[in-house]
């Protein structure tokens, strides 16, 4: 059976949920029935990231573009229609704004039949992005959506039409996380015996990182053997270092910066928090939920559709200060109830956000949509002849 030809795009290959999400499922295709190509927007970064490692180890070809100005986007869709004019891929699929706008006035320039675009946040930090998309909505035959919330909002306020919008959610490893060594607290600079509740992501204004911050004030006061700790880096990095000096909580607020010994950390702790104002899926939800781990999040999008049942135990509304502070204290203090929520974030994610489902979905859609393109395209020359 001859393999169809794939042409996945992303903006960069930086650490992030997208990139994470385009690396887990190119290298997991079906290599008998899918040829898959990567197209980074992005020059290549200096030194080897882990998901640009972990593609060339699964012997996906990636092939960066260059580009990095908005002013440059005219030249990246030019470079990337040649590109795939070369691959004749049946499939353009891409992730995150900046490398969905090239790919689909790319693959339409260079023929391609079935152009899909994916939509991995509730964007509300500018609309302009959710002017564009809809503009140029012709070009696209399907957005998958990350989650059920997130398609609502493309439908209600970007506009875009329900019968091109696909959920497929994002899936994750569980092995990844049971039964790992937790992370030695000497290698964060903490005093061993502390108990830690960690946020794990980008310190930028979505993540709502000043509230989580002005919150911890209270239940770090309340909770002696706790510290909290913030993986990642961002622009926010230096305003949260003197909000928390401000506040008098430096010696118990730690930033790692970025660690690639995540689910160590995560077996390390005690409870993770998302204090994020948007979200789409948040893959520090999933993550926790792998590890076993209880969470306490904004009712973001993403989230409840994530923690399920459990969704009322562990999230609040954003700005809602007291009841997350309540909500952190209460898990804290009461063991059995953590551990239980633990379990059963375990078991949820098992069940229903496993990287194998998520790579089934997207074989599913594609194969789907290419027989229906090759379909119409036969009916089209026959009724010409």
């Amino acid at each position: 059976m001859e393999r169809l030809p794939v042409a996945l795009c992303i903006t960069e290959l930086d650490v992030g949920g997208a990139e994470r999400c385009l690396e887990r499922l190119a290298t997991r295709l079906d290599r008998d029935r899918f040829a898959p190509v990567v197209y980074v927007v992005a020059p290549r970064p200096e030194g080897d990231l882990a998901c640009l490692s972990a593609l060339k180890a699964g012997g996906v070809e990636v092939c960066f573009l260059g580009f990095r100005r908005k002013w440059q986007l005219p030249l990246a869709v030019g470079r990337l229609a040649n590109r795939l004019r070369r691959q004749k891929p049946v499939v353009t699929q891409s992730f995150l704004f900046h490398a969905n706008i090239v790919a689909r006035l790319a693959a339409r320039l260079a023929g391609v039949p079935v152009v899909l675009s994916g939509i991995r946040v509730a964007e509300r930090r500018s609309r302009w992005p959710l002017r564009v998309d809809r503009m140029t909505e012709g070009l696209v035959d399907r957005h998958v959506c990350v989650s059920q919330s997130v398609a609502q909002f493309a439908q209600r306020v970007a506009g875009l039409s329900q019968s091109k919008l696909v959920v497929i959610p994002n899936g994750i490893d569980p092995g990844q996380y049971v039964a790992q060594t937790p992370a030695d607290l000497r290698s964060m600079n903490i005093d061993a015996g502390r108990r830690l509740v960690t946020y794990v992501g980008r310190l930028d204004p979505q993540k709502g990182l000043p509230w989580l911050i002005e919150g911890a004030k209270s239940w770090l006061g309340r909770v002696a053997d706790c510290d909290l700790i913030l993986v990642g880096r961002g622009p926010e990095r230096n305003a949260l270092e003197s909000l928390v000096a401000q506040w008098g909580i430096a010696d118990r607020v730690h930033f790692l910066g970025f660690r690639n010994d995540v689910p160590a950390i995560l077996a390390r702790s005690e409870l993770v928090v998302l204090p994020s104002r948007w979200e789409g899926m948040p893959n520090a939800v999933l993550e926790a939920m792998a590890a076993g781990r209880p969470v306490v999040a904004t009712d973001v999008e993403g989230v409840a559709e994530l923690l399920g049942p459990n969704a009322a135990a562990q999230s609040v509304g954003y700005g809602q200060t007291e009841a997350f502070v309540e909500k952190i204290v209460g898990l804290l203090g009461d063991r059995e109830l953590a551990g239980r929520l633990g379990r059963e974030n375990r078991r949820r994610v098992e069940q229903k956000y496993t990287i194998e489902s998520m790579v089934e979905a997207y074989e599913s859609l594609w194969e789907s949509l290419a027989t229906q393109t090759n379909r119409a395209s036969r009916g089209s020359a026959e009724s010409q002849g």
